[in-house]
Parts: C-alpha cells; sequence; structure tokens
C-alpha cells in the first residue's frame, strides 16, 4: 500500500490558497465533495441550534440569571477562536484541525500536545452526547433503559457515518431544518407568551443584573456555555473534503458561529423570561435538568415541553453525535497518518472513501463511556467538565499558533488578524479557562500530564513527532 506522507509531484506552495494536501508530502485520499453549504450545515449540525435546551438550567444557575449574557460572551470569546481558525486553515488545508496548527504552525510536540488535550473533546463528547440524549428519551420512555438507548445511538450514526460523508450530509441538512422548526415554534409561542404576560416580569436580568454580576460569575457561566459552541471548529477537520477554495473553510466556520451563537442568546433570553421562580433556580440548580422544559410549558403547555424534549434527545443523540463522530475519526486518521497514533487508524475504506477503522474505534469508545458514565449520577458534568477544559486548552495553543506561523515565521505586517486577534482571543479563553470548575481543571490536567509523558516516551523511544514535509 503506498504510503499516505509519500511526496507528489505538481503540487502548489503553502501560500497559495488552492493549494491541497499533496502540497504538504500527502496524497488526497479523502473524497472532496463538500460545499460551502454542505460545511456551514454540518457546523450549525455540530453547534445544535438548539443546543441551550439541554444545559439551560445549569448555565442559569452559574451565571445568577444572566444566560443570555453568558452566551453572548461565549460567542464574542469563541469569534476570535473561529478568526484564528480561519487563518491557520488557509496556511494549512488539511484534516486534523488545531493539532495540524500547532503542529505546523509551531513545532511538532507542540502540535502533539494540542492534538492531545483536543483528543479531550473530539473522543470524549460523542460519549456525552449519546448519554444526554439516552437520558432525555428514558425519561419519555422510562421502560427502556438508558444504555439501551445508547446502544441504538450509537449503532445508527456508526452505519450513517459508515456510507460516507456525502450521505451524512445529506443527513445533516433533514435535521438540522427539523431543529430550526422545533426553535422556530418555541421561539414564537414564547414571544406570544410573554406578551400576553406570562413572563416573570424581568426583561433585562437575563443580559445584567447590577446585584449579581461580577466578571468571575459570567466567565464561569461561560465555561459550561462553551459546550453550546463546540462544532464550528468540527468544520476544520472536512479541509480535506472541502471541494471549493480553503476560504470557504473559513468562512463556514465563521458564519455558523455568528448563526448559532445568536439564536443561543434569542432562545436563552426568551426562556429565562419564562422561568417561573429564577431565584430558586439560582439557589437551588437544575437537579432533573427540566428547565428549559418547564419554562417551554409556561409558554404554551405540556405538549411543547414534550417538543422541546424530544427535539432535544434526537438532535444532541443524532443529529450532534453523527457529525461529532465524523470530526473524531478525521481527528484519528489524522494523528495516525502522521505516526502519533496507531497506523490501523490511517486506514481509509476504499468504497466509502472514509475512516473506516477510526469511526469504529470513536463508535467502540462512545458506546463504553455512554454505558459506564449512565451508571454515575455526574456522569453528564464529569464528561461536560473534561470536554470543555480540553477544548479551550487546544484552542489556546490555536491562538498561539497564528502568531508563530504567521508575525514570527512569516513577518506578516497584518497586525489585527495575526497578532491582535490571537492576543485577544487567548485572553479571554485563559479567563474562561482560570473561572471554570475546580474539578475540570484538576481532571484536565491530569490528563495534560499523561500526554507529556507520552509525548517522552515516543521521544525516548525513537517516535519523535514528525509531520510530512511541505513539496518544494
Amino acid at each position: 500500500m503506498t504510503d499516505p506522507r509519500t511526496p507528489t509531484t505538481g503540487a502548489r506552495s503553502a501560500g497559495d490558497d488552492a493549494a491541497g494536501v499533496e502540497a504538504f508530502g500527502y496524497r488526497q485520499e479523502l473524497k472532496r465533495s463538500l460545499s460551502f453549504t454542505d460545511l456551514l450545515v454540518y457546523g450549525l449540525v455540530f453547534m445544535v441550534p438548539i443546543a441551550p435546551f439541554g444545559i439551560f438550567g445549569g448555565v442559569f444557575q452559574a451565571s445568577g440569571g444572566m444566560i443570555a449574557l453568558a452566551y453572548a460572551v461565549g460567542m464574542l470569546a469563541m469569534a476570535f477562536t473561529a478568526a484564528s481558525y480561519s487563518q491557520m486553515s488557509r496556511a494549512f488545508p488539511m484534516a486534523g484541525s488545531v493539532y495540524t496548527y500547532a503542529g505546523r504552525g509551531i513545532d511538532q510536540r507542540v502540535g502533539f500536545i494540542a492534538g492531545w488535550m483536543i483528543l479531550l473533546d473530539y473522543v470524549l463528547v460523542p460519549g456525552l452526547l449519546y448519554l444526554i440524549a439516552a437520558v432525555a428519551m428514558n425519561s419519555i420512555v422510562s421502560s427502556v433503559p438508558v444504555w439501551i438507548w445508547v446502544v441504538a445511538f450509537v449503532v445508527l450514526n456508526t452505519a450513517v457515518n459508515y456510507l460516507g460523508i456525502e450521505f451524512t450530509a445529506r443527513i445533516n441538512k433533514i435535521m438540522l431544518i427539523g431543529e430550526l422548526i422545533v426553535l422556530a415554534i418555541f421561539l414564537v409561542i414564547g414571544v406570544i407568551a410573554l406578551a400576553g404576560g406570562a413572563g416573570n416580569g424581568n426583561v433585562l436580568e437575563p443580559v445584567y443584573n447590577a446585584d449579581t454580576f461580577s466578571f468571575g460569575l459570567v466567565f464561569g457561566a461561560v465555561s459550561i456555555a462553551v459546550l453550546s459552541f463546540l462544532g464550528f471548529d468540527g468544520i476544520s477537520t472536512l479541509a480535506e473534503e472541502n471541494r471549493d477554495s480553503a476560504r470557504s473553510l473559513g468562512r463556514s466556520m465563521i458564519a455558523a458561529l455568528v448563526l448559532a451563537g445568536t439564536l443561543f442568546i434569542v432562545q436563552t433570553w426568551i426562556a429565562a423570561l419564562l422561568v417561573a421562580d429564577p431565584a430558586a433556580l439560582i439557589s437551588e440548580g437544575d437537579a432533573g435538568g427540566t428547565a428549559f422544559y418547564d419554562a417551554a410549558e409556561v409558554a404554551g403547555g405540556h405538549w411543547l415541553s414534550v417538543l422541546t424534549a424530544v427535539a432535544t434527545a434526537i438532535a444532541w443523540g443524532f443529529a450532534n453525535s453523527l457529525v461529532a463522530q465524523a470530526a473524531t475519526s478525521r481527528l484519528l486518521f489524522a494523528m495516525a497518518r502522521d505516526r502519533q497514533l496507531p497506523s490501523f487508524l490511517a486506514r481509509i475504506d476504499p468504497t466509502h472513501r472514509v475512516p473506516v477503522n477510526a469511526t469504529l474505534l470513536v463508535a467502540a469508545i462512545s458506546l463504553a463511556l455512554g454505558i459506564y458514565m449512565s451508571q454515575r449520577e455526574d456522569g453528564i458534568t464529569l464528561l461536560s467538565t473534561l470536554v470543555n477544559f480540553g477544548a479551550l486548552s487546544a484552542f489556546l495553543l490555536l491562538h498561539v499558533a497564528v502568531v508563530v506561523h504567521y508575525v514570527v515565521r512569516q513577518g506578516s505586517r497584518d497586525w489585527w488578524r495575526h497578532l491582535v486577534v490571537p492576543v485577544i482571543g487567548f485572553a479571554i479563553l485563559a479567563y474562561v479557562v482560570y473561572n471554570a470548575q475546580v474539578a475540570a481543571q484538576e481532571l484536565g490536567f491530569v490528563w495534560l500530564g499523561i500526554g507529556l509523558l507520552v509525548l517522552v516516551f515516543l521521544v525516548a523511544t525513537g517516535r519523535r513527532p514528525a509531520l510530512s514535509e511541505e513539496v518544494r
């Protein structure tokens, strides 16, 4: 079998926006079939336009009721990160996400650590999504155990992903339309209910409450709310399946982030105004995870509560986890192709042109995690904290990569895009990580420590991280 790292001829330079993976010593193995619209839809589905439905109560409590402000700050933080992703995806238009960008923009060893940290997000998030969806479905059909729902979702999504990225893209569009319809129903009925006097009357408190506001409080809530935004970065893992220029990859990431962020702010603002007892939700929390569905019931009755709950289960358990599994398999494929993970993960199915072994491994991990965590009361919380910490830590290295690659190495004088934006983005994310839950910090640093030990082992055994060289 031909080595995928074997240089090819006729490649363009890295500075050419149309350059493909051949310019960096790889063969084009994945099928280039995705348009800008496909990428945009993929990102929106990955983020889930109704993502706040499932974590509304937790973010509401953490923000002291200023949930719309938490999502606004989260969107701003992610906007700077999306801009950095856009710049690096143009420089290195290939799969691997922040692993590739940090490895080529800074150093291969830094890239390994970035890939290791983002693995907390990518590898664990499908299991988290399956678990949330399974719990939601169990609350509706209690006769079916949570673990059976987990198995059903994993098997279904693995089959769809195996059939190829084009089939996944078609399913994504159908699911996105369904989510937007449910969201539109909630927004319309919610506004009508508020106009009729059904709200709690605190119109501005979801944005700002002078009695409880503090930067630490808001950024602590952002560390939870950011879970809703994770997914726009998943678009970058499809770089080798993008049929347009590398610029469209960056544009789709920014467009998906802005559209989803706007929807997050609007829906949480309306839902916050429909919370029957905001003070109780802040002081007692949302133990059952039903705060949003309770708000929907205030707006439109029990049927709307059930509709939003079912939509959450389908969106998280099928639509979102479907694209999460696809993105994770591409990350594992990219790291295996560079010999940082076992080589069997780099195998491409000759018929469907997908990383088949990586896809199956993600399915197995998700299945094991989903079933195990379903037995723990803190399963969802534990997985959420790990996912967020891993993603934000990797994003910090992404911002550093932009400065090092463009300003330090290439001498760029585009100060706004290559220095100011990444520096501001780094500062915001660092503050979010600092204000994150202690459990997330402790577990995240343990994972980082394990990654450093693995890196030392690789270097000591002569397997120093190395990326395929750019063709000159």
